[in-house]
């Protein structure tokens, strides 16, 4: 998936495929049927992609090679008396600030159509493989033990980076396209078309080596929200036991659910996070980047181990409002689906 799946699929996997059966806790689980399931998936990832696509916009620039564009020089003097230049990068702010007076504010929308035209396909290829992996696996292994959601959430995100990258490729190029006000724009087809010319079908599989790289950070999420959630569902029961009441869904429950997904993702995040800047560079247009190895180490050795983590901020901040939007439309979407 686009650098990596999002945190609310940890949430809809679990429901789906993971959660105890409803005869556990008489009434606690609603029937809810696939096609409220996918309504509910594509309704919450389109409207968290539209209003935090700015944010992708900034984090997609700083971590590209063309964020030396945005770079200040400032000048310090040594104790000899001579001067020196020491090269500040950009943060997110600045780099915002930039875009918006050179390229105006539509300009933060870029690579917004292969956005939500790739939504559908990713995350219904994620989901398929992973349920059919973990039906599979759980034959083999004790049903939902860690190994077998560590094995599906990889087998699952090497499907769907496989099938998707070229969609994902347009958007980044369509996102570091920067012109200024007034200059004609690339749009999406015009894209397709220059990628198909210079590198021919390889060329829209550039950074999918990064991507797969970047499966570590879904195994990692995987295995910390399976962990948190299962010990809020073991909560559930025993308070649910003890008060001899039946189980109803309650805000707390969905905060929840939001608290262990933001955790996991975060954490996952941070520590896998190096893969999505060499995934952007190896996706620029006429980079010299080759290989994700190549990529990693010209890195290290021309910007500093710093380079690495390039718009981890941007991309963090990102997540927390991309997740509430996702997350309240999905619950919204199944309530009002099935009644």
């Amino acid at each position: 998936l686009n650098a990596a799946p999002q945190i609310w699929e940890g949430f809809l996997t679990v429901q789906r495929v993971g959660t105890p059966k409803p005869h556990i806790i008489q009434g606690s689980t609603k029937k809810c049927y696939p096609s409220s399931d996918n309504t509910s998936l594509l309704c919450g990832g389109t409207v968290g992609a539209i209003l935090t696509c700015p944010l992708e916009v900034v984090k997609t620039r700083l971590q590209s090679s063309s964020v030396t564009l945005y770079i200040s020089e400032v000048q310090l003097n040594t104790m000899a008396g001579a001067s020196v230049n020491r090269v500040v990068s950009p943060g997110p702010l600045h780099c915002l600030k930039v875009i918006l007076e050179k390229e105006g504010p539509r300009s933060l929308f870029r690579g917004l159509g292969p956005n939500l035209v790739g939504v559908a396909p990713s995350r219904a290829i994620y989901f398929a493989a992973y349920s059919n992996c973990k039906e599979k696996l759980n034959g083999l292994f004790d049903p939902d033990s860690t190994q077998v959601h560590m094995i599906s959430a990889a087998m699952a995100g090497f499907t769907a980076i496989t099938a998707t990258n070229p969609i994902w490729l347009i958007k980044t190029r369509l996102q570091l396209d920067a012109r200024n006000r007034g200059e004609k724009r690339m749009g999406a087809f015009e894209c397709v078309r220059k990628v198909y010319q210079t590198d021919g079908l390889r060329g829209f599989y550039r950074g999918m080596s990064a991507s797969y790289a970047g499966i570590s950070e879904t195994v990692i999420h995987f295995v910390i929200y399976e962990s948190i959630k299962q010990k809020l569902l073991e909560c559930k029961i025993a308070s649910t036991m003890e008060n001899e009441e039946e189980s109803v869904k309650e805000a707390s429950d969905f905060v929840g659910m939001m608290l262990a997904a933001a955790t996991s993702k975060t954490c996952a995040t941070t520590i896998a996070y190096p893969h999505e800047v060499v995934r952007t560079r190896l996706r620029e247009e006429g980079t010299k980047y080759r290989s994700f190895f190549q990529t990693l180490s010209l890195l290290i050795q021309e910007e500093g181990y710093g380079s690495l983590y390039r718009g981890l901020t941007t991309h963090l901040v990102r997540q927390i409002p991309n997740t509430a939007i996702m997350m309240a439309t999905y619950e919204l979407v199944v309530y009002l689906l099935n009644g």
